[in-house]
């Protein structure tokens, strides 16, 4: 916004409290319904595919109550959602035969190891795997990267005194960066799915967000008690 200011959308008019309060009636059933899928996950009701049904059923509920829902609408909805899945699901066919690739040269595997060996400190080990994941995320996957890795890198991890939890945060962190590394950012090319865009010009659009991700991962990395303050509250009680 700072850099394109024309950009920016022009600031709303002035509106009374009461006004506003009357306008969020169209947001409060979107929050209830996000509320209800995540509310029946981490009240053990659902699980998260469940908690996704529980999702489509609300949606339908509150199209039909708000008088959106009719045989068109519904049919462009599965249609979009049918588009979006096999998209989703052909890249993920083909991340699994570049990992069936990379697990059988045992090349991830192979540099976990060499990574465990440097005898590096804490710092040096864990921007040694920052850069490891980033780089990793140019030709794999998310899960991929953690199946194939994760079990040569934890006993190291631990031998050198990170806790697990913290580190489990950081590696989520680090695979989502990698995940907009081109050429292979698994969700790069799902925006492109999405957009119609050149693979490069989405690249270079989401660069800012690596950015900030990587501001992320060195913010817990120096205060770890922003992961694990809460956690460790949660054990107490």
């Amino acid at each position: 916004a700072l850099r394109n200011p024309t950009l920016v959308p022009p600031a709303d008019a002035p509106m009374r409290f009461m006004k506003k309060v009357g306008e969020a009636r169209h947001l409060i059933p979107v929050l209830l319904l996000i509320v209800a899928v995540l509310g029946s996950i981490y009240a053990g009701i659902a699980t998260a595919t469940e908690a996704a049904a529980v999702g489509v059923v609300g949606a339908l509920a509150l199209s039909a109550a708000q008088g959106s829902l009719n045989w068109q609408t519904f049919r462009d909805s599965l249609l979009g959602g049918t588009r979006l899945y096999c998209m989703i699901a052909l890249i993920l066919a083909g991340a699994a035969c570049l990992t069936l690739s990379m697990g059988y040269i045992g090349l991830p595997r192979h540099l976990a190891e060499w990574i465990a060996t440097l005898g590096l400190s804490q710092w040096q080990l864990l921007f040694a795997l920052a850069l490891f994941y980033i780089v990793l995320g140019c030709f794999l996957d998310g899960i991929s990267m953690v199946v194939l890795t994760i079990g040569v890198v934890m006993p190291t991890v631990v031998k050198a005194g990170i806790d697990p939890l913290w580190f489990g945060i950081f590696v989520v962190l680090v695979v989502e960066m990698a995940q907009i590394t081109p050429p292979v950012g698994f969700n790069l090319f799902v925006l492109q799915g999405m957009t119609g865009r050149e693979i490069g010009w989405i690249a270079r659009v989401t660069l800012p967000f690596f950015f900030c991700m990587a501001a992320a991962i060195v913010l817990v990395t120096v205060f770890p008690s922003i992961i694990t303050a809460l956690p460790k509250l949660l054990l107490r009680s």
